[in-house]
Formats: structure tokens, C-alpha cells, sequence
């Protein structure tokens, strides 16, 4: 479970969340809607530790935030960001990185990472590209391969911030059923969509942001 308590937090001087209450059950869905530059992106950097709180508490599994190690805080919680460089790196090697968290310095891949890299990649469909370069990858093929990275960290709740933006109908569809597959298998996903269709179709539960702060929190049917 995920819970935030009275959270305050910004860049600078100047706060972005605005006392955020939320509790976010174990293995489900949640979506993060609202116009832009309401805070949702920030919201799940500060989710992850990326952005210090300023006031209030984050617990994961019962446990705060600011307890967890480095290392503990990457085991627990993934974040695939929205704006990232196509990596020129072969597929397989990308996925690898997924296990950092569980490695010393320097890092040497045991075959347990390796394992979880291949079963990742065999979940996610993209075995066949294990060798290929990630920066000749159409941007539905790079989006698979970065969320096969996620799938190798291995961590129980999972955030991505707007996985669908700019793929086309059929790489949707894949991606929302990747996220159905990780509920499945007992994580809890957390993403920003700006979709609201596939919002309301798939998600558990809605939050609807506006100007750093929850302006509703609920099923589909009562967001709606």
C-alpha cells in the first residue's frame, strides 16, 4: 500500500503538491488525470524519493519513506518517466539495468540478473530484439524495452508517467495489458495518463488533480 499524509512539496520556494492525502491499495490500478501542470508528474517523482517532501509522510508498505536505503527505496518502487533518450545500447544490456539496485560496485550481472532480464524480456514480447540497438527500435518497440527494465527491478509497486503518449492504437493496447499483467501478478501500478478513455476503462481507481491538489478520489464510475 501506498499512503501520503498531508504531503507539501515543490522546486525552490514554491510548492507544487498541495497537502496531498492519498492511500493507494496493494495489486491494482491507479490513474493519474488532470490538466498539465497540475502536479501529477511530480507527484510520482516524489512517490519514488526523486523529490524531498517539505512537510507531511509517505508510507510504503506501512514503512516511511525516509527509512528506506537507496538501494531498499529502487527494490521497492520503479518509475518509468515520460521524456527519455533512446539509449544506444543493445536491448538486452538496457533491460539489465533493471537489476542495478541488487548489485555492489562494480557491478558484475550474476545469472539470477540475467534470468530476470530474459524473463522480462519473454513477458514483455521483445525477446526476438534482445540484440538490436534500442535507438533503431520504433518508440512502441523502445517503450516495451524500457518497461522490461522495469520488470527486472522487480519491485512490488510500479509508477509510470504517461506509457502510452504517442504510441500508436496497436502499442497502446499492448502496454495497457502489460499493466493488466503486472496487477495479476500482485503489483500495484500507478500511472499518468492523459487518456482518459483508457482511464476509465482499466484503471481501479481515479485521481483527478488540479492545480497541486486532489480534487476527487474514487472508482471510475464516481470520477466520471
Amino acid at each position: 500500500m501506498i499512503e501520503l499524509k498531508s504531503v507539501c512539496c515543490g522546486y525552490g520556494e514554491k510548492d507544487i503538491l498541495h497537502d496531498i492525502t492519498l492511500s493507494i491499495p496493494q495489486n491494482s490500478i491507479t490513474a493519474i488525470i488532470g490538466p498539465n501542470g497540475c502536479g501529477k508528474s511530480t507527484l510520482l517523482r516524489t512517490i519514488c524519493g526523486l523529490h524531498k517532501i517539505r512537510s507531511g509522510e509517505i508510507l510504503l508498505d506501512s514503512q516511511p519513506q525516509l527509512q528506506y536505503s537507496q538501494n531498499a527505496l529502487a527494490r521497492t518502487v520503479s518509475f518509468l518517466p515520460q521524456n527519455r533518450t533512446a539509449s544506444n545500447i543493445r536491448v538486452d544490456t538496457l533491460v539489465l539495468h533493471g537489476r542495478f539496485p541488487y548489485m555492489g560496485y562494480p557491478r558484475h550481472y550474476r545469472e539470477e540478473d540475467r534470468k530476470a532480464a530474459r524473463e522480462a524480456m519473454e513477458w514483455v514480447g521483445i525477446s526476438h530484439l534482445r540484440d538490436r540497438n534500442v535507438s533503431t527500435l520504433s518508440g512502441g518497440e523502445q517503450q516495451k524495452v524500457y518497461i522490461a527494465m522495469l520488470l527486472a527491478q522487480g519491485t512490488p509497486i510500479v509508477l509510470m508517467d504517461e506509457p502510452t503518449t504517442y504510441l500508436d492504437i496497436s502499442h497502446k493496447f499492448d502496454v495497457i495489458r502489460l499493466v493488466q499483467e503486472m496487477k495479476r501478478s500482485g503489483k500495484t501500478v500507478v500511472m499518468v495518463l492523459h487518456d482518459l478513455d483508457l482511464a476509465l476503462k482499466y484503471a481501479d481507481q481515479i485521481v483527478l488533480m488540479d492545480q497541486g491538489k486532489i480534487r476527487i478520489f474514487g472508482t471510475p464510475d464516481r470520477v466520471f
